[in-house]
């Protein structure tokens, strides 16, 4: 059984930074595409950034672009994701997400992409 277990959420000031990471057990790591997506008061989930397999390509939501570093150890079967310059319009909670699609070259945007996700972690951020 797949497991996602993502941390680091909290609540940091606008300008601030979080590392949020997602382990994932009980699957092969290295096959799996991974992505980032989060879910704020109010809204429909949206996508914010994806890794391919093998580290490349790499992709990311215009609003978060520039700001946020997407990576992965596949050694450690993590993926994390580094926000910096956070602003209020970034809380959210925080899903991973993987993608065991073999025939899918790269990592995909698109949520339905993904066959598992985790629990989500809470990303606050106040002006």
């Amino acid at each position: 059984q797949v497991q996602l277990v993502e941390s680091g959420g909290g609540l940091v000031q606008a300008g601030g930074s979080l590392r949020l990471s997602c382990v994932v057990s009980g699957g092969t790591f290295s096959i799996y595409h991974m992505g980032w997506f989060r879910q704020g008061p109010g809204k429909e989930r949206e996508f914010v950034a994806a890794i391919s397999r093998v580290g490349r390509p790499i992709y990311y939501a215009d609003a978060v672009k520039g700001r946020f570093t997407v990576s992965r150890d596949n050694a450690k079967n993590t993926v994390h994701l580094q926000m910096n310059s956070l602003k209020p319009e970034d809380t959210a909670v925080y899903y991973c997400a993987a993608d065991r699609t073999l025939s899918r070259a790269s990592a995909s945007a698109a949520a339905p992409a993904y066959d598992y996700w985790g629990q989500g972690t809470q990303v606050t951020v106040s002006s």
